[in-house]
């Protein structure tokens, strides 16, 4: 009886598995793919934010219209289930590249915009799919469920990234992420949801997402949001990985352990937001993870001296950063399934991606060009600090005082001029 009741749903419960594997995968990948920029292909600070727009341009360019074209297929699995195997594949080459002798800078871009643009297939997808393996009554659960599984990847991912890394070699470990790609296709082909109906398109189509996002305040205050948090953590994340190993000396294996061990603030987070969100609302949970998340983040350009000192703040900055990320991912998730209308989720989701993600590779390219112009240390203090300027966006906003989620959106308000819906 102590089984969440999602967890006793067996078509959940495999789609579960499927995104848990696949998440801590992500995460081995997270530290091996920038540990293979740094240490095997010895890049500096504009190639490594190079990689980093590499990986998240396609989110920019293909996010709104992916999510138009999803919106008008009825048979989302499949999409997602040839993603999986599609990185998989990318993620392979990279190994392969490395043992036969070849692997270049070239080929690592292009393998990270290849599994940036499945990914963002993967999760127009997904955002449709979701609400129809999870009652509406549940969406508080189910976000909690899946963001304990990221939790728990923040916790075990870098530290088997790191050991890997340290034996073997960066880019054998990314054999690892390769496989949980396999995995989560396996577990999604025996997943058989009633998918929600597909539209055809019609005038309008292409841009219903960003019109329905504009017109609705608490999406337009939340997205500006985090894509403030994202612009400013993708200038410090670009750069974190050979922070920490040029200037504060760490090996990988040292770092990938202190990250993990510090990710336990994430579980701790995600085990505890449901009553958090009970206690306090959903809108004032927002605003505090908002707050909560890059805050601990100015503990690391705050690091130096001795390496038990340096591992003990990049410790506390993880657990802080992993606490609150996780108030604001189950909080702003569960708020975003409540509100969006079945007919428009790849749409608002093609476009809610297109803003939040695009940032990011601003962010990585603006993160090159102060690394080279101002340094690696003062970008690192530039990043942590800009993120906190994103809840300003909250606080004249209706979210703060929103206690129950809001009803959701009428389907027939929602469709665009001249979309018909079809099943």
């Amino acid at each position: 009886m102590r089984i969440p009741a999602l967890l006793r749903e067996r078509a959940f419960r495999r789609y579960w598995t499927g995104q848990t594997v696949s998440l801590l995968g992500d995460q081995v990948s997270q530290i091996a793919i920038p540990l293979t920029a740094v240490l095997t292909l010895h890049a500096n600070a504009a190639r490594m934010s190079w990689l980093s727009t590499a990986e998240l341009l396609p989110a920019l360019v293909f996010s709104l219209l992916v999510g138009a074209l999803v919106d008008g297929r009825a048979r989302r699995r499949q999409l997602m289930i040839t993603a999986d195997l599609g990185r998989a594949l990318l993620l392979a080459s990279l190994p392969i590249g490395y043992v036969l002798g070849g692997l270049s800078l070239g080929q690592l871009y292009g393998a990270a915009f290849g599994i940036g643009t499945l990914a963002v297939l993967f999760d127009v997808c997904d955002a449709a799919l979701y609400p129809s393996l999870v009652p509406a009554t549940a969406y508080v659960e189910g976000s909690s469920l899946l963001s304990g599984s990221r939790a728990m990847s923040f916790v075990v991912g870098p530290s088997i990234g790191g050991f890997l890394v340290q034996i073997f070699a960066a880019p054998v470990a990314l054999l690892v992420d390769a496989v949980s790609y396999l995995v989560s296709a396996a577990c999604l082909s025996r997943v058989q949801p009633v998918e929600p109906p597909s539209t055809r398109p019609g005038r309008g189509q292409l841009t219903a997402g960003l019109r329905w996002i504009a017109r609705n305040r608490v999406m337009r205050a939340t997205l500006a949001a985090v894509a403030t948090v994202n612009f400013f953590n993708f200038v410090f994340f670009t750069l974190f990985a050979l922070y920490a190993t040029e200037d504060l000396h760490l090996q990988p294996v040292f770092l990938g352990a202190v990250l993990g061990a510090g990710a336990i603030g994430s579980v701790i987070g995600a085990f505890l937001t449901a009553r958090l969100i009970r206690r306090i609302g959903i809108g004032p949970a927002v605003v505090a993870g908002c707050a909560a998340f890059p805050a601990p983040l100015l503990l690391v350009p705050l690091a130096g001296g001795p390496t038990p000192l340096v591992l003990a703040l990049l410790f506390l900055a993880e657990f802080g950063s992993g606490f609150g990320v996780m108030v604001l991912d189950i909080a702003m998730n569960t708020l975003r399934a409540a509100i969006v209308p079945n007919t428009l989720r790849s749409s608002v989701m093609g476009a809610h991606r297109t803003l939040n993600y695009g940032v990011r590779s601003l962010g990585a390219m603006v993160a090159g060009v102060l690394g080279t112009v101002l340094g690696v240390h003062v970008t690192i203090w530039i990043g942590a600090a800009g993120a906190l300027t994103a809840v300003l966006w909250l606080l004249p906003s209706p979210v703060p005082k929103l206690r129950e989620l809001p009803e959701p959106a009428e389907e027939r308000q929602a469709a665009p001029a001249g979309v018909t819906r079809v099943t």
